[in-house]
This record gives C-alpha cells, sequence and structure tokens, in this order.
C-alpha cells in the first residue's frame, strides 16, 4: 500500500510503500522523519514523490523555485536534516537517491539548504555530524538574530 493514500498514482512506479518506509515520531520531541524499513545501496533512486505544488513556504515543503513549492505531507516533506545527509532530493525529477549504504531501520536524511533558499523557520541543529553547522537556515539567508547569539555562545564554549 502506498505512504499517498488518496494520490491516483500506481504502486510499481516507485513511489513509496507503507512496506518499505515508516513516517514516526522521533526520540525527543524533533518532529516526525521517515525511516526506511529496507537497506539501500550508495546511488540507488530510493523512491520518487509527490505533492500540491503551492505559491508559498511550508514547514514540509520543498522548493521547486522562489515561488513555487511542493508541499508533500506523507514522504518528502517528513525527510529529516542532517548537515551529512544520506540522501539526495532531486527537485527536479521529484526522486529521493542514496548517497552512501543505508542500512533497514535508518533514518532518512538531507540538507535542508540544498534544496531551500530561505527556510520557513531556521533552527538549532542536533543532527550530531561532525561536521554540524550547528544553525540551519536557507541556502541565500542570513542566519537570523537567535542564531546569532546561539552560534556566538557556541564559539564562546569552545574556545
Amino acid at each position: 500500500m502506498l505512504l499517498y493514500p488518496d494520490a491516483p498514482l500506481e504502486e510499481g512506479h516507485d513511489f513509496p510503500s507503507r512496506e518499505q518506509f515508516t513516517v514516526a515520531e522521533r526520540e525527543g520531541g524533533k518532529g516526525k522523519a521517515v525511516y526506511t524499513n529496507t537497506g539501500h545501496a550508495r546511488g540507488e533512486l530510493i523512491a520518487r514523490f509527490t505533492g500540491l505544488i503551492v505559491p508559498y513556504r511550508t514547514q514540509h515543503s520543498l522548493q521547486l523555485n522562489p515561488n513555487l513549492h511542493v508541499l508533500d505531507l506523507y514522504f518528502a516533506g517528513y525527510l529529516a536534516h542532517s548537515c551529512a545527509p544520506n540522501v539526495y532530493v532531486d527537485m527536479q525529477e521529484f526522486e529521493v537517491w542514496a548517497l552512501e549504504d543505508i542500512p533497514p531501520d535508518s533514518l532518512l536524511t538531507m540538507d535542508y539548504a540544498s534544496t531551500e533558499d530561505e527556510l520557513y523557520a531556521q533552527f538549532h541543529c542536533l543532527c550530531g555530524a561532525a561536521n554540524c553547522r550547528g544553525w540551519i537556515a536557507g541556502r541565500k539567508e542570513r542566519v537570523n538574530g537567535e542564531g546569532l547569539f546561539y552560534l556566538a555562545d557556541r564559539l564562546e564554549e569552545a574556545g
């Protein structure tokens, strides 16, 4: 059964299914996220996605261009952020690809700055990656005041 309950999509066309993926609450109140139930090899197409095309950004939309976003409340809109992501989201083809070997029962992560000029809301990153940026903003926006305060505090603690 597909994750998209009311969409007129056919099984077998690489759209995400409940057998392959689970969308569930993460630990620590980090919100919902996508977990893969099966393993994926580096370079593999993980799934195609779809959604409603809207002229505004939301917490669960992905940017097509500065004026259009794909709102997917079943799959791609719940990919978690990581500064060291394990998937790449192709916004031209609406596809998700494995950047590395991904074992079963893994959280699927993307770098939000790879698709978003501006985020719905900037946030303190909890990804734990060695290259974690600490504060996440869109690729074309400046870190906001809260982020500057957080990053300054972090530098002070390290120095």
